[in-house]
């Protein structure tokens, strides 16, 4: 497929050769994933501490209480009153649970303050459960923060680097219980999910799949799954699973024109296609200045006293006709053809945009916009 890059800066354009559309053949790994193969978020709350004075202060009650709590499992009573200490800050930690996880396995967690510490670097986070949706503890973390950034405050002067108030602590948090990933379903049946639903494409997977392992292996159920039926073993299903996600599939793809307005980017394939249109585009800008004047009644101050300054306003309009004026009939043609036309005219990648949203809105553009 050919594709043309367009980038917002100054007389600076970016093509592709223009070249014949080539559909390429992807693993059925790159399309999608298997039913019951996903990763599940864990979430705890805990503490950090040996912060050096920069940690929540005490009008954050819930940072007392927690602290109160740890240290009563620990065998200590303390009121709030004798808790003062700006060394410690309440956090919420976060991680992902990967589907192949074991118990003993170590993962990356996130930590995020939620009180009004200033930073956590050089922190410690305290022993902390990280929970499931179902509300059991799945892994634990504990460790020492990797703050990447600063915060010194100092007779009101500041200086601070990034966010010190996130910290990760890699390989910090320790498997506790193993999540079972249930692929198959009733009737001994896997569900291949598409990350990108396309009754064509579905519908080409399960021919795929029916040339290789036999007729009536692969239904399509609908544009985001194929059931797939497994006869073997249980034994044997790690093996057809891995000669499945190698079977290589031509994916359909919708035509689709991708429009970035913050950076001024457009991305399409070059073989989008636009039926006959005319394109008139100008530039008219409207300027509108206004000017404040005050008149001092200096002379007649001094015999009224009621005389007052009179501010005036005079406005100026003036009206630019841009001589940069094109207009332009392009017969049946490709998206390609048409940046490459409206780039020898000058014209720049913002009116590029607003083009291409009108020539869509007058059906001539036959792909989908996605403005992000």
């Amino acid at each position: 497929m050919r594709c043309i890059v367009r980038l917002l800066a100054p007389l600076a354009v970016v093509f592709s050769l223009p070249l014949p559309a080539v559909a390429q053949s992807v693993p059925l790994k790159g399309l999608g994933r298997f039913d019951g193969w996903r990763e599940n978020a864990l979430v705890g709350y805990g503490l950090v501490t040996g912060l050096a004075g920069s940690g929540d202060t005490r009008r954050s009650i819930v940072t007392r209480q927690a602290l109160r709590n740890v240290l009563s499992r620990l065998g200590t009573s303390v009121n709030d009153s004798d808790i003062s200490s700006r060394n410690v800050a309440v956090v919420m930690v976060t991680a992902v649970l990967p589907p192949s996880a074991n118990i003993g396995d170590r993962i990356d967690v996130t930590v995020s303050s939620i009180g009004d510490a200033r930073s956590l670097a050089g922190g410690t986070l305290i022993m902390t459960p990280l929970l499931g949706p179902d509300q059991h503890a799945y892994a634990l973390a504990q460790g020492q923060l990797l703050v990447g950034g600063y915060r010194f405050d100092s007779e009101l002067n500041q200086q601070q680097r990034n966010y010190p108030t996130t910290a990760l602590l890699q390989g910090g948090a320790t498997i506790e219980a193993a999540v079972e990933s249930a692929l198959l379903k009733s009737g001994n049946e896997l569900s291949f999910l598409l990350s990108r639903p396309s009754f064509s494409t579905s519908h080409r997977i399960a021919e795929r799949i029916n040339d290789q392992f036999g007729n009536g292996i692969a239904v399509a159920r609908n544009a985001d799954e194929v059931r797939i039926r497994f006869s073997g073993n249980t034994s044997d299903l790690t093996g057809f699973i891995a000669r499945l996600e190698n079977v290589t599939v031509t994916p359909d793809v919708s035509p689709r024109i991708v429009i970035n307005e913050r950076t001024g980017t457009v991305v399409a394939g070059g073989d989008v296609m636009i039926s006959s249109v005319v394109i008139a585009q100008g530039d008219i800008k409207v300027t509108v200045t206004a000017e404040n004047y005050a008149s001092q009644p200096t002379f007649l101050a001094g015999f009224a006293s009621d005389a007052r300054s009179l501010i005036v306003t005079n406005t100026k309009l003036e009206v630019d006709q841009g001589s940069a004026d094109r207009s332009f009939r392009f017969p049946n043609t490709s998206v390609a053809d048409l940046v490459q036309a409206l780039s020898r005219a000058k014209v720049d990648t913002r009116r590029l945009i607003s083009i291409l949203q009108a020539i869509r809105t007058a059906g001539a553009l036959h792909a989908e916009i996605v403005v992000e």
